[in-house]
């Protein structure tokens, strides 16, 4: 059962679901309690729809709006409206100056498990092998996989203060 209920401090309308069983009621808009059954039932039924569309006509009547209200779809099938998009992704990424076909492309480039920057910085250190590498050969490889400079030298020094990286001699390795 569902029962459109108001809130008697800002008069507040919203859809209580099954009010005989919870004994109190939050009111969404300013948060008083309410006891559920002193709450003044505007409408019930056993439709959630029903229930819906009650109280969107109540609210159209309240702010002097029927005669649009009526004008209206119900509002099951303005709800399911919402779920179909008004324009194309494609025209959307066009309009916005930007090329659809690139976009796609980044996002199957991403998807294809690009590595986190940490994950980059952890890889310089590992590919010299049995070579412990230098600060300069770690940054210089992060570079070249698009991480800036600055941000592999903050990452190595996080992962020598986390103690998952030592550094002896300006020689880096992974612990």
């Amino acid at each position: 059962m569902y029962a459109v209920v108001g809130c008697n401090d800002c008069s507040m309308l919203w859809l209580l679901s099954d009010p005989r069983v919870s004994k109190t009621a939050q009111c969404p808009r300013c948060g008083k309690t309410h006891q559920t059954k002193k709450l003044k039932r505007l409408f019930e039924s056993d439709d959630r729809t029903a229930a819906q569309q009650a109280r969107s006509a109540l609210l159209a009547k309240k702010q002097g709006q029927s005669e649009s209200f009526a004008d209206l779809d119900h509002v099951a099938d303005l709800e399911a409206q919402t779920d179909e998009p008004v324009i194309a992704d494609r025209e959307y990424l066009e309009a916005a100056g930007l090329d659809a076909e690139e976009v796609a492309a980044a996002g199957d480039h991403s998807a294809g498990g690009s590595k986190s920057r940490d994950e980059i910085v952890r890889e310089a250190v590992e590919a010299a092998g049995d070579d412990k590498p230098t600060e300069s050969e770690i940054l210089d490889y992060a570079e070249r996989q698009g991480v800036p400079a600055e941000k592999a030298s903050e990452l190595l020094i996080k992962l020598c203060r986390r103690g998952e990286a030592s550094e002896s001699g300006g020689r880096y390795r992974l612990l």
